[in-house]
């Protein structure tokens, strides 16, 4: 009998050579899409600073450093990043150098009133760069710093002034062009991938969550981390956004869809948070008959969400499903409420309320995850559904405390210059307004700023080394680059990592600012150690003042912010309804995104400040809900004249509530809201007939109700005492 063995491949066969070639060809491109554009960037960034400091020397420009230094300062990974900031960095260059001239002229060798002049500038500009935040904070910043970089040295030198800032404004230009050529030119890294990818993991993400809260319901905590980590994405994602316009004009014509998706995400992530409570609170209260009655329908909604999409195709299907099942709720919804009926009036409201949740989020992810579809095609459809804008805030105290914060430790440094004539004082200056600039929007200054100490502390000691060592030995330019790359790479490359960013700025920077060759090198080791003294205690000094003197996370700091926050409920109450829901989500989510930046540790005031967010969100989209149904039902006046007048004083004494909240505010705010329920209902009872008004007036009292429900939650904020 003749037997047939299968024949195994070995490790000369074509089938193993083809295996380890797509191992290793997989193994690549994993390495390629992470630590592969690590390794890029720090190629881009090294050649875009030699390739200043080179176009620089052959200028014959004085300080072909200060190019050098511009690059690390400005350079991005993402050629969209780096476009926006040459921008920005131009006109701010620009306002700098004509502010230094212009302080130079006013205080002509009088270091006293130019000091103060000096601080109030940086300090305005960088107080204008935290309330002006994104790309445009760069503008700003470097308005600030780069007045204080021309026009410190030459305080004593008006002679030299005119000079100083074109030859400053000549070597940052070419700074700027250099690292926006490289950025767009070598291997560029687009914004809009990096968007497109962000959005592509945000929506499968999203869908994994709210099919779990959905179906089996998820821990109060971990519901609100993840609710927090959404925040930060829906910020982080409006950045990404304006970035990627500068880069490429297909993004720009996009830019609206991109807004309008962004605004489509906040309204399924707040219903979501409104339908997860609403189920929180029917569990608590209700037996588990009325539970059994609507959990189907969620589970139903979470088994259509549960496959995970790959692509814009498998959102388009969730999308055509998701309408199948909402076209048949209603209907079903009816059948199941018919055997409920003699339950009591609140158990039947809480189905009614927690129904048309349902409906409406179901409404909003099917626009979601068609929008989302649609930016896969390639012609996009003219005019957008509606205008979105993003709205972002920031609370004026801070900007005060911004502008107080700098000037403190402007002028203390600027004082010491000026009593003790230190020669190095002015790279103190230097530092201290470079130092405050950067770490303006910091999660964590202090911190940063020893960091960045610390990081110009080994620059000095690097610049010592190449001073006293290296400079003496080499000849040629490319020999110098050659030493250079490796110092100029390892700043970069510490930049990048993660909790160590500080470091890798400060060596990066001062490195090129306190040892970057220039055209005629002055081999000057002790006034090297002198200025690299003089700013790492700018920076220690700064650092202090940050931790010890005006923390940002003041309590009564944070306490305006928060009241910020709830004021949110206050413009959803009263400002006009036309694009109010886009301006207050977007509004809420920004603010928020700015306490989690101040409280980043871990703790009540943290926690507090989440459920003032997420109790803002669940309370201001249910007003905006409620003014729109009533809006819509206009004949609702006619029906009773006390309607109009009683729905405007509920929304004061909500509105009051969230302003000062209090145990006497809450009572009034949940009698105004009893009070229109009763209209409400007995306007149901005299249309009942006509199924359209029904319905009007079925959603505006599930929208009174979730409101109701929203204020007697013993886990809301003004509850908690």
């Amino acid at each position: 009998m003749k037997r047939e063995h299968a024949i195994k491949p070995t490790s000369d066969s074509p089938q193993h050579g083809s295996v380890m070639l797509q191992t290793v060809s997989a193994a690549f491109r994993d390495w390629a899409a992470s630590d592969g554009l690590a390794w890029l960037h720090l190629l881009k960034t090294v050649t875009a600073g030699l390739l200043a400091l080179a176009i620089a020397m052959v200028l014959d420009l004085p300080q072909p450093r200060i190019a050098m230094t511009t690059v690390f300062v400005l350079m991005q990974p993402f050629s969209g990043m780096v476009l926006a900031k040459s921008l920005y960095r131009i006109l701010g260059t620009a306002v700098g150098t004509v502010a230094a001239l212009v302080l130079g002229a006013l205080f002509v060798q009088q270091p006293d009133l130019y000091m103060i002049g000096m601080t109030g500038w940086v300090s305005a500009c960088i107080a204008a760069a935290v309330r002006y935040r994104h790309f445009r904070w760069y503008g700003f910043v470097l308005a600030g710093y780069t007045a204080a970089l021309i026009g410190i040295p030459n305080v004593m030198m008006p002679n030299d002034l005119f000079l100083a800032a074109l030859t400053r404004a000549a070597e940052v230009a070419v700074g700027i062009v250099s690292s926006s050529a490289v950025s767009a030119l070598v291997m560029p890294q687009r914004s809009s991938l990096a968007l497109q990818r962000a959005l592509h993991i945000r929506y499968r993400n999203f869908t994994a969550f709210a099919a779990d809260a959905l179906n089996r319901g998820i821990e109060r905590g971990q519901f609100e981390r993840r609710f927090a980590d959404l925040v930060d994405e829906i910020v982080g994602f409006e950045a990404t956004r304006i970035f990627a316009a500068f880069e490429d004009p297909a993004m720009r014509s996009r830019s609206q869809h991109f807004g309008r998706l962004n605004g489509e995400f906040m309204d399924s992530c707040t219903r979501l948070h409104a339908l997860h409570q609403l189920l929180k609170r029917l569990r608590a209260k209700h037996p588990a008959t009325m539970v059994e009655a609507i959990q189907p329908y969620f589970r139903e909604l979470a088994a259509l969400m549960a496959p995970q999409p790959a692509t814009s195709a498998d959102a388009s299907r969730m999308a055509a499903g998701l309408r199948q099942f909402q076209a048949s709720l209603p209907r079903r919804v009816r059948e199941t409420r018919r055997p409920l009926e003699t339950a009591s009036t609140e158990s039947l409201a809480d189905f009614d309320t927690a129904a048309e949740l349902l409906y409406r989020f179901v409404d909003e992810w099917i626009r979601y995850s068609e929008t989302y579809a649609s930016l896969a095609r390639r012609k996009l459809a003219s005019q957008p559904r509606s205008t979105n804008r993003y709205v972002s805030r920031t609370n004026g105290f801070v900007v005060a405390f911004t502008f107080v914060r700098s000037a403190v430790v402007m002028a203390s440094a600027g004082g010491f210059w000026i009593a003790t004539d230190w020669p190095s004082g002015g790279f103190a200056v230097i530092g201290a307004a470079l130092v405050c600039a950067l770490t303006s929007t910091a999660p964590n200054a202090p911190r940063m700023a020893v960091q960045m100490a610390l990081g110009a502390a080994f620059a000095t000691m690097a610049g010592y080394l190449f001073t006293c060592y290296v400079y003496p030995n080499i000849d040629g330019f490319p020999l110098l680059c050659m030493m250079l790359a490796p110092v100029l790479a390892l700043g970069a490359f510490i930049a990048t990592r993660k909790g160590a960013t500080g470091y890798g700025i400060g060596f990066s920077v001062f490195f090129c600012l306190l040892a970057g060759p220039d055209n005629v090198l002055t081999y000057a080791p002790d006034l090297l150690i002198n200025n690299g003294i003089a700013l790492t205690a700018s920076m220690l000094l700064a650092a202090l003042a940050f931790a010890v003197v005006l923390p940002a996370d003041m309590p009564w700091l944070v306490g305006r912010i928060t009241d910020d926050l709830r004021a949110q409920v206050v413009c959803a109450c009263k400002e006009e309804l036309p694009g109010l829901n886009q301006r207050f989500q977007s509004s809420t989510h920004d603010l928020t995104a700015q306490l989690r930046v101040l409280l980043t540790r871990r703790s009540r005031r943290r926690r507090d400040v989440l459920r003032w967010m997420l109790a803002t969100l669940e309370v201001g989209h249910a007003v905006i809900d409620l003014r729109n149904e009533a809006a819509r039902a206009d004949y609702a006046n006619a029906l009773h004249p006390r309607w109009t007048i009683t729905i405007v004083h509920m929304r004061d004494d909500l509105a009051a509530l969230f302003e000062r909240p209090d145990r006497r505010r809450l009572d009034r705010a949940l009698l105004s809201v009893r009070s229109a329920t009763w209209l409400a209902q007995d306007m149901l009872q005299a249309v009942h007939a006509d199924r359209d008004k029904r319905h009007d007036l079925q959603r505006i009292l599930s929208c009174l109700h979730f409101i109701r429900t929203a204020l007697l939650d013993k886990d809301a904020p003004f509850n908690a005492g």
